[in-house]
């Protein structure tokens, strides 16, 4: 009976666990590795958390004389005379609009362009191409813009290319119907080359035993690229995109971009909201409370798509940011 009782009894657990380390002798024995991250830390907290003082001034009614935390509260009133803004409805879905074109027509490129340097049999030709590819990510757009400017503008090489075969002279610049689109493929022009560098790190990470295994058994190249290099890359595609979800009203609608391309004839199609806290900022003169909250809704805004991003892949079955 005893020996049955005892049968039936768990075993205890003899082993103890070890005292939990304070988090003070942590980081005495990770001391370099905290160094390591001391330069960034500081950096974050003096250009990203200090400044985070002044979003109270969404809040407020910016006075001159008492600085950002003398200047009298209005509670609410500069959201609400944010939604009955024209000009900001029209500055918002402008962003929308651009961003939303930039992530379907620029995003998809860096990965076909990524599989194509791959299939790359000759390496002197794929460092050539990339090479060409990614050199204009390293060129400002104030520099880009000249150049773009000079070609497209009214007495650019555009024009004097059409009038060359009878055509009239008309600027892309300052067409509200061609200005958008010369965003677009300028974008992909400049960043395709540089975002393709992660997804052919993805690639060279593949087994290329994977490759020849599926070529001995007879599978094409499209097959192959279908079966072995889209589920290689399609974690990295879903992070990427999460991110650039999360950054759409940002840098998706790439305020040095529009700011050194745009002009007064195609402000109804291309101020978004960046270009519009600027302009009225700095160049109308408008009201730095009202801007902080044109702000803060942009930045809400981005927070909930990042979120809705990452919830969508990990119903897809991916791991997501967290």
């Amino acid at each position: 009976m005893a020996d049955s009782v005892t049968a039936r009894t768990p075993k205890r657990n003899l082993k103890t666990r070890a005292p939990k380390q304070s988090l003070g002798k942590t980081i005495l024995q990770y001391k370099y590795f905290y160094l390591m991250v001391l330069p960034v830390l500081i950096w974050y907290a003096l250009f990203s958390y200090a400044p985070m003082y002044g979003v109270t001034l969404a809040f407020k009614t910016f006075n001159y004389s008492e600085g950002i935390l003398g200047s009298p509260w209005v509670g609410l009133e500069n959201f609400q005379t944010l939604l009955t803004d024209p000009d900001f409805r029209k500055a918002f879905w402008n962003t929308v609009i651009i961003s939303l074109m930039k992530l379907v027509t620029h995003f998809p490129m860096p990965i076909i362009l990524a599989i194509v340097l791959y299939e790359f049999s000759r390496t002197k030709m794929k460092r050539f191409f990339q090479t060409i590819l990614t050199f204009p990510h390293f060129i400002s757009w104030v520099v880009l813009s000249g150049i773009i400017i000079n070609i497209l503008s009214k007495d650019g090489i555009y024009n004097q290319i059409i009038m060359l075969f009878g055509g009239d002279p008309n600027s892309p610049l300052v067409d509200e119907n061609a200005f958008r689109p010369v965003l677009y493929i300028t974008h992909v022009w400049r960043e395709i080359g540089w975002d393709s560098i992660i997804y052919l790190a993805a690639l060279a990470g593949i087994n290329p035993e994977l490759f020849e295994a599926a070529e001995v058994d007879g599978a094409n190249r499209f097959r192959r690229l279908l079966n072995i290099a889209w589920p290689g890359l399609k974690s990295t595609v879903a992070v990427l995109l999460i991110l650039q979800v999360g950054q759409l009203l940002t840098q998706g609608s790439s305020f040095e971009q529009i700011f050194n391309l745009y002009s007064s004839p195609v402000y109804s199609v291309a101020d978004t909201i960046d270009t519009y806290i600027y302009r009225t900022s700095f160049t109308i003169g408008g009201d730095f409370g009202y801007m902080t909250a044109v702000g803060v809704v942009k930045s809400i805004i981005s927070l909930i798509l990042l979120w809705a991003a990452n919830t969508f892949a990990k119903k897809m079955g991916e791991e997501g940011l967290y």
